[in-house]
């Protein structure tokens, strides 16, 4: 007869499945090799998390307005530059001597008589392509691009707190970095499209203040509406370029991280 310390069990036995332990009541086991199925992660729809992106701009409406105040300063110079260009070219194609002249003592590099081998067309384009004019157009690119970047890195960083608690709350990367993207993009264009108008009746004021109504009566629309179609597409260009990669190193952010980074 065994001894009760011995590996004889008294009680009733406990079934065994395929070698494995029964589970209690309502339980089921996990398969040999596989681990216990979990749950498909929930996605918000686009249209929510538009919802979300514009919330969060209304809560944050003010320092929202600094964001977009730095994009249509820096699209504003932008557009500027370029419709000042405009102004000239269509100055210089009216033929107008006296326009010409004006343009010289401006300080457009221009010779002061035109040449006969040399059509109007052609001087129009070599003044938009001249040194002088690329320097400038390449300057007010800087600008653009560097109070852009920095308006969306300022946006991004003050906010890893409340990156961490959406994390916390089970949101995915993807979901964070598009909402940043939506909220960008809105900035973008709304900055850029004030910027780019208000640049332009600035150049344009400006060109009537140095050559008169000669300057709005030869100025082509075309020219004036690409102007303010290329500085609404660079400004709003750049603002999603420029919250990228702020807004992927937060969204791969640690919850813990982010819920410890300074406001």
């Amino acid at each position: 007869m065994p001894w009760p310390g011995n590996n004889a069990d008294f009680g009733p036995k406990r079934p065994e499945l395929g070698g494995r332990m029964a589970q209690p009541d309502g339980a089921i086991a996990p398969k040999a090799g596989r681990s216990p199925k979990v749950a498909r992660q929930v996605v918000l729809p686009f249209r929510k998390s538009l919802e979300i992106s514009i919330k969060s701009i209304q809560v944050r409406f003010f320092r929202s307005l600094i964001t977009v105040a730095s994009l249509v300063l820096a699209v504003a110079f932008l557009s500027f530059i370029l419709t000042g260009s405009d102004v000239a070219v269509g100055l210089l194609r009216s033929g107008n001597p006296q326009l010409r002249t004006a343009l010289v003592d401006a300080g457009y590099d221009l010779p002061a008589l035109p040449s006969a081998a040399v059509s109007v067309a052609a001087e129009a384009a070599r003044l938009q392509t001249s040194p002088k004019e690329r320097w400038i157009v390449i300057l007010s690119l800087l600008v653009c691009t560097v109070g852009i970047v920095n308006a969306q890195l300022m946006a991004v960083t003050e906010r890893f707190r409340e990156i961490g608690t959406m994390k916390c709350l089970g949101a995915l990367d993807r979901f964070i970095l598009r909402l940043f993207l939506l909220e960008a993009g809105m900035q973008g264009l709304a900055g850029s499209f004030i910027g780019g108008v208000l640049g332009v009746l600035v150049g344009v004021l400006v060109g009537l203040l140095r050559f008169g109504f000669a300057a709005a009566t030869n100025l082509s629309m075309i020219d004036l509406g690409a102007t303010l179609a290329l500085s609404i597409a660079v400004g709003a260009g750049l603002s999603l370029l420029g919250v990228v990669y702020p807004a992927v190193v937060a969204a791969r952010m640690r919850p813990v991280e982010a819920m410890r980074a300074q406001e």
